[in-house]
């Protein structure tokens, strides 16, 4: 593979903290690598991009930074602490994602959603949810102002006891946008947050991305949208063949001579067949949907706040019952994972048992 090209931003400061870290990440299926070495840092305050052809390894790294793969070679790390090979650690870390397709709990309202992202920073348990004392009700109250202070902020309070089934595209996507939000990370993680809108609804995502930096939360974004991707971010990484090819400003990336070839599909030299592609794409499929069962088993082990159930009296202690709340059913199917000839929607949300 051709030598990696790095330019720092000058949009960051270059006194910024690191918030990831991410050291010489390789995922391997078998004896087939789908990202290779990778490097990459995020500062506080920046937006990053990272784009690449179907097949680059982009949601496979993704998946490497959110726990949902533990990467076969380097490590990742968040404000200087290695993270824990767990989706729902992460989070509760304080990074936080969203995915290519929408993953919400459809038959949940628009304000329910939002507070099964809020599960990683509350402390009350099952007994407190079923005695529902005086600190269980403050928590609750506590849950539902930050929930539809986030409602706000993306545009759908009116919308608060709406089912999100029934929300339009545009607005499915800022209600997966606010969950993330509500284990308030310090760096959002975003796959394709304008797949599939129309122009005013990407000008919308843009301006709120832009929002979120301003509250002081770092952004990493995949992208196949290059006008979006390149007014928005400070520096942009280029992932072919699960190797970073270029990494820089946005004038850089987008006037190196590799990027446009890469992107007109013109092969590198060692690249893989269709034969190694299919083994790849049939190795991640089954990795991920282990993974992502794993990981929803250890996500959704309470209801929210606000379908705690009712208990007429406090019930002795021996008596108490001493069963898990349930589960909500989750709306989206796991997605194929991303292989290195067709980048798909890989697995991990919010809160995991969030659910893309």
């Amino acid at each position: 593979m051709t030598t990696t090209t790095t330019t720092e931003a000058t949009a960051a400061a270059p006194t910024a903290a690191t918030v990831l870290d991410a050291t010489g990440v390789t995922m391997r299926f078998g004896g087939l690598t789908a990202v290779r070495g990778v490097d990459l840092t995020v500062r506080e305050g920046e937006i990053v991009g990272l784009i690449g052809p179907n097949g680059a390894g982009k949601t496979t790294f993704f998946n490497c930074l959110t726990g949902l793969y533990v990467p076969t070679e380097g490590q990742v790390s968040y404000k200087g602490t290695v993270l824990p090979p767990k989706p729902h650690l992460v989070t509760k870390a304080g990074i936080a994602r969203t995915f290519q397709n929408i993953r919400l709990f459809s038959n949940m309202t628009v304000l329910e959603n939002v507070l099964v992202g809020r599960h990683t920073r509350t402390k009350e348990g099952l007994w407190s949810a079923l005695l529902r004392g005086p600190g269980f009700k403050k928590a609750e109250a506590a849950s539902r102002e930050r929930a539809m202070e986030l409602l706000e902020f993306v545009g759908l309070a009116a919308k608060s006891e709406h089912l999100a089934r029934n929300l339009p595209y545009g607005e499915q996507r800022k209600l997966e946008i606010a969950r993330a939000l509500a284990s308030d990370p310090g760096l959002l993680l975003l796959d394709e947050p304008t797949a599939g809108m129309n122009q005013n609804e990407t000008r919308a995502t843009e301006e709120l991305v832009f929002a979120i930096r301003d509250k002081g939360i770092a952004v990493l974004v995949i992208e196949h949208d290059m006008k979006f991707i390149f007014n928005l971010c400070d520096r942009v990484a280029v992932l072919v063949q699960g190797e970073k090819l270029v990494e820089g400003t946005s004038e850089v990336v987008q006037g190196d001579e590799r990027v446009v070839a890469a992107y007109l599909g013109t092969p590198f030299e060692g690249a893989p067949g269709a034969e190694e592609v299919a083994e790849v794409e049939a190795a991640e499929a089954h990795a991920e949907a282990e993974a992502e069962a794993e990981a929803e088993a250890a996500e959704v082990t309470e209801t929210p706040a606000e379908e705690a159930p009712e208990a007429p009296e406090a019930p002795e202690a021996e008596d108490a019952p001493a069963t898990d709340a349930a589960a909500p059913d989750v709306t989206d199917a796991p997605d194929a994972a991303d292989a290195p000839e067709g980048d798909a929607p890989a697995a991990d949300s919010t809160t995991e048992g969030d659910t893309k």
